[in-house]
């Protein structure tokens, strides 16, 4: 007699419903339909709304992750992004993006991926009579509507052992995004990251991690758009200061990011007190620096050190800082306390 096992589906949609507080966004909203096999195909489709004081995003994306034998995969993406600069204390702007891409992604080997992308996205320009004067001559210069064709490609590669709490591994990542004849822009922007965590012991981890950046202009239009520029800042790169607001600021004192970005953190991470054994909360102590301006410039270079609270929370993940800043710069925008928290539930 042969017995056939009965064959079981598993769910593969998903609601999620996001809630979130930063110092730096203030309330953020977040939602998101997804769809890891529509119609039995394997395929991904995923729509998703992201919203705070300073960002609206909303996006579709379709992900086809074999979409040759050998592993490749190909996808699209959609969306409309809006940034009112004045929520972050960067002045009084708006721009409104709407754009599409398709792209592939090829593993090269287990853990190396390169991915190719071709997008379009045009973006709006609104300025307002108490906007700095920098905003106001670039939308006399260039209009207050900028079309770009985008070619990207990047490369990553992650031999961390754990995605959400890594005590070991790299992670690398590089990107270049080139805006190509053809729209009113042209201009390119590449970034690269590294991240080391060494093991210590069991318990205690060193981490390394480190960004560099850089944009410019080229052909008729020999400058970086100003919505492109780098910013550093805030609980995730630059901890002490407000989100965005260090480096340059114009003749009202507003953060206006720049074309060359810096950033360095070292951190010691270790149990909180108590729960040695719980992998889903830990402390820090690190070491922040970071600049970013119009040219690389170590002296510009800001600190911060500081004490910091990770927790993989059921309902997302909080992150905490308390940090000192030294070395700041007539006009930082100092933050002692920062955090973030959110997640789905």
């Amino acid at each position: 007699v042969e017995v056939i096992p009965p064959v079981v589906e598993k769910p593969t949609g998903a609601i999620l419903l996001g809630a979130g507080f930063g110092s730096g966004e203030g309330l953020i909203l977040s939602g998101s339909v997804t769809q890891q096999n529509i119609f039995g195909s394997g395929k991904h489709v995923s729509v998703g709304l992201n919203t705070s004081k300073v960002n609206t995003t909303y996006a579709l994306s379709f992900t086809d992750p074999y979409y040759t034998v050998d592993g490749i995969s190909a996808g699209f993406d959609l969306y409309l992004r809006e940034v009112d600069a004045l929520g972050g204390g960067l002045g009084n702007y708006i721009t409104k993006t709407v754009g599409g891409a398709i792209r592939f992604g090829v593993p090269i080997t287990e853990i190396d991926t390169i991915n190719y992308g071709l997008g379009y996205e045009r973006t709006s320009i609104s300025t307002f009579a108490d906007s700095p004067l920098i905003y106001i001559d670039y939308v006399r210069t260039f209009g207050a509507h900028n079309d770009a064709i985008l070619g990207t490609i990047g490369w990553a590669r992650d031999t961390r052992n754990s995605r959400l709490y890594p005590t070991s591994g790299t992670s690398q990542r590089a990107n270049l995004e080139v805006a190509i004849p053809g729209g009113t822009l042209n201009y390119y922007r590449t970034q690269y990251a590294y991240q080391r965590y060494f093991p210590i012991t069991r318990d205690y981890t060193f981490m390394l991690n480190g960004e560099v950046g850089y944009g410019d202009g080229y052909g008729d239009t020999p400058v970086l758009p100003f919505f492109k520029n780098f910013f550093v800042g805030g609980v995730n790169s630059l901890r002490g200061y407000r989100t965005f607001t260090v480096g340059p600021k114009d003749v009202q004192g507003s953060p206006r990011g720049g074309t060359h970005k810096l950033q360095g953190n070292a951190e010691f991470l270790f149990p909180l007190p108590g729960l040695a054994g719980e992998r889903s909360v830990r402390m820090s102590t690190f070491v922040d620096t970071g600049m970013t301006g119009d040219k690389y410039d170590l002296g510009e270079m800001r600190f911060s050190v500081g004490v910091g609270l990770l927790w993989i929370s059921p309902l997302g993940p909080l992150k905490i800082s308390a940090a000192k800043p030294f070395r700041e710069q007539p006009g930082d925008r100092k933050q002692t306390f920062q955090f973030t928290f959110g997640g789905t539930f």
